[in-house]
């Protein structure tokens, strides 16, 4: 086991897009958390962390620190409060996006299940991601992260071969 700290964090994983510009701590690596995950954000106003989205695989729960970040589920939008504290199930009803409306930093922790395969589904967007590892996980040689837009979606036999013109003549 080793030492993590959420008022001490050592922010592991920035990320600096337009709109999901914040700074990620994996504080259950960082103490050493296996099947159990938690990662604390920081985020600045106007900057989400991560898009709508759900998970198949994975229950989420969120845990406000400090400020007043503001919860998206499909249901609408509601300010949370410092302490507050939300779960998320696995499956549509658990879509959610957290956004930074206020005029100063927030911070919050999630939670998870370490599940893995997972698959996200975006409802704005219409996209599926696939993903070999847990959310949050650590990233190992040969993990994938496949995002598709669910048009592009194929018959499930699309493309394979007949197995009568695969087997011995």
């Amino acid at each position: 086991m080793t030492d993590a700290n959420v008022f001490e964090p050592d922010f592991d994983e920035p990320t600096d897009r337009p709109g999901f510009t914040y700074r990620r701590a994996r504080i259950g690596w960082q103490a050493g958390g296996e099947r159990l995950g938690a990662s604390l954000f920081e985020v600045e106003p106007g900057n989400a962390c991560f898009p709508l989205h759900w998970h198949s695989n994975n229950e989420e729960m969120l845990i406000v620190l400090s400020g007043r970040p503001s919860l998206r589920t499909t249901e609408g939008e509601r300010e949370l409060s410092e302490g507050e504290v939300v779960a998320f199930p696995v499956g549509e009803e658990g879509a959610h996006q957290v956004i930074n409306r206020s005029e100063g930093t927030v911070r919050f922790m999630i939670v998870s299940e370490m599940n893995s395969v997972d698959l996200n589904g975006y409802p704005d967007t219409g996209k599926v991601v696939a993903m070999n590892r847990a959310p949050g996980g650590r990233p190992v040689e040969g993990t994938k992260f496949l995002s598709f837009h669910e048009s592009d979606a194929v018959d499930y036999l699309e493309g394979e071969p007949n197995p009568a013109d695969t087997g011995p003549k």
